[in-house]
């Protein structure tokens, strides 16, 4: 079985897994895709990807999502049974970890018949629920495939991650620009893809180390999201003094309030809608893992103080970019609103 490079899998008997185990930017079209492991960044960009491939191939495909944990019996027959128009299909489950029985049990039975032009997706995040439906699919060879998305621990598999960021898009990095974005970022995939693709975008030379230090100075200590973090969380004391401290080790402003202009873009769009997020996804041009996390900042949260706060941001923006006399003073107000949930 061929599992590429940053990608670990369990480990299993070899007996029992009969199916090829690759990693998540090797995903390829199969009748059944499981998506396992722990790392729900990389699996949410694994299934993304599969979505585009699909879709690349037929823009007809059409899209739909099963939540394992509230499966009703009969559905998986009901959106795999073929079509009118016979265009081919993509059925993304969540939450298999939480499955129904009647889940498992279908889903076995669909293991022996799987649908033509179908392609079923499952997302197990990693548990002992469903064991017995995962052997199963690790034993369907020839039907199915895993990908494996196992959190990344260590730095060089963090380092070669970013590394490929860039890669990917064609853009020049040296390895001292890499190293420092690791250390950076080394808590937070999700946050090193991000600034990896903030570099990739703002900037037209090869990335270097000034450069990062240019936009992340002080995040090895203090990193803007951590200060937004804290204000969205409602902790004024604690915001301002990560604040402080990250100005200190020469954190610049500029990229400071970019990182809430992050956070609260992606909670108004998230605000009042409906559906998983698997579901809202596609609609929203967002990842799942960017839907659960702005559902989480959104905590406490109403319209009205999430509109005062991104005025307000807009204020910061443009006064830290030469309207105002002090980048600091307006810093410390913005956070102080937005620790407030704007009812200040």
């Amino acid at each position: 079985m061929a599992v590429a490079r940053g990608a670990k899998a369990p480990a299993k008997s070899a007996a029992k897994v009969a199916i090829p185990q690759i990693a998540w930017n090797e995903v390829r079209p199969a009748s059944v895709v499981l998506v396992s492991g722990t790392e729900g960044f990389l699996a949410d960009r694994a299934i993304r990807r599969l979505r585009d491939l699909l879709k690349a191939e037929d823009p007809s495909l059409e899209v739909t999502d099963i939540d394992a944990a509230s499966y009703a019996p009969g559905e998986l027959m009901t959106l795999a049974s073929p079509s009118l128009f016979d265009e081919p299909r993509l059925i993304r489950v969540s939450a298999v970890e939480k499955c129904t029985d009647a889940f498992i049990e279908e889903t076995l039975a669909y293991l022996a018949y799987p649908a033509d032009d179908t392609y079923l997706v499952l997302r197990h995040g990693g548990g002992v629920r469903g064991k017995k439906l995962l052997e199963g699919v690790r034993a369907a060879a020839g039907v199915a495939v895993e990908v494996v998305c196992a959190e990344l621990k260590r730095d060089t598999d963090k380092y070669e991650f970013a590394s490929a960021e860039f890669r990917t898009a064609g853009k020049r990095v040296t390895p001292g620009a890499l190293r420092a974005l690791v250390s950076a970022f080394t808590d937070d995939l999700a946050e090193l893809s991000a600034a990896c693709n903030q570099l990739i975008s703002d900037t037209t030379e090869e990335v270097t180390e000034v450069t990062v230090e240019r936009y992340y100075a002080g995040r090895v200590e203090t990193n803007a999201f951590a200060v937004a973090d804290s204000a969205l969380a409602g902790h004024y004391g604690e915001s301002l003094a990560l604040l402080r401290h990250a100005l200190a080790s020469g954190a610049d402003p500029v990229p400071m309030v970019a990182a809430f202009a992050m956070k609260l873009r992606t909670m108004a769009k998230v605000l009042g809608a409906r559906g998983g997020s698997a579901q809202l996804a596609g609609q929203l041009g967002m990842a799942p893992w960017q839907i659960d996390r702005a559902r989480r900042d959104l905590a406490g949260w109403d319209g009205q103080g999430l509109g005062r706060c991104i005025q307000v941001l807009a204020e910061t923006d443009e006064s830290i970019k030469g309207a105002g006399r002090d980048p600091v003073f307006a810093l410390e107000r913005m956070i102080s609103i937005i620790s407030a949930r704007g009812t200040l």
